[in-house]
């Protein structure tokens, strides 16, 4: 089922996610829906909390970029209760980033290339690893949503303010998007 995303404004969008267990009720069913709604949305990834869950679970799909990037081809992964144990700031990098949370928003954001992460797969095995380069950068930005942190707390001041209209936009329900969402209610 494809599930709204949750718009800038959301209140679950700045809370800390919890952690889950695999009793979690209906889990398989959620993360097939988070797939077939990152599909919809033409994204490379969602956090729960983009659709209304404040806990901590994490979609990512890198082989829709394969073709610029071989390296991902068949990346596909869930995440569970991941977390970001490090971040190497030895070497960073400015991208631009954009978010499904944030339709028609983007900007360019200093991350690090290596991070050390620890999470858990869809049958609860855990992993522990150091993860460079892009997905370094992407594992960031969505992990980011499951602290309550979203793209646009990593810009300057004077940037975000440059962009204030267009978050007041959003939080009023002033956008348009492709697929399906959930605004503020005012």
């Amino acid at each position: 089922m494809i599930l709204p995303i949750y718009i800038y404004g959301q209140p679950v969008l700045r809370k800390v996610a919890e952690d889950i267990t695999p009793d979690y009720p209906e889990l398989n069913q959620l993360i097939a829906d988070m797939w077939e709604t990152l599909a919809e949305s033409e994204g490379i990834g969602l956090a729960a909390p983009q659709i209304g869950r404040s806990i901590r679970l994490v979609v990512i799909d890198l082989d829709v970029i394969s073709e610029d990037f071989p390296e991902y081809k068949g990346f596909r992964r869930a995440f569970i209760n991941p977390h970001i144990v490090e971040k190497d700031d030895t070497n960073t990098d400015v991208s631009e980033e954009g978010c499904l949370s944030l339709p028609a928003i983007h900007e360019k954001v200093t991350r690090p290339t290596r991070i050390h992460v620890q999470w858990q797969d869809e049958d609860f095995t855990p992993h522990d690893e150091w993860i460079e380069g892009y997905l370094a950068r992407v594992m960031q930005h969505e992990f980011d949503h499951l602290d309550g942190h979203m793209f646009i707390d990593h810009i300057s001041p004077l940037r975000r303010q440059l962009i204030k209209s267009k978050l007041k936009a959003l939080t009023q329900g002033r956008y348009h998007c492709g697929y399906k969402t959930k605004a503020v209610r005012r």
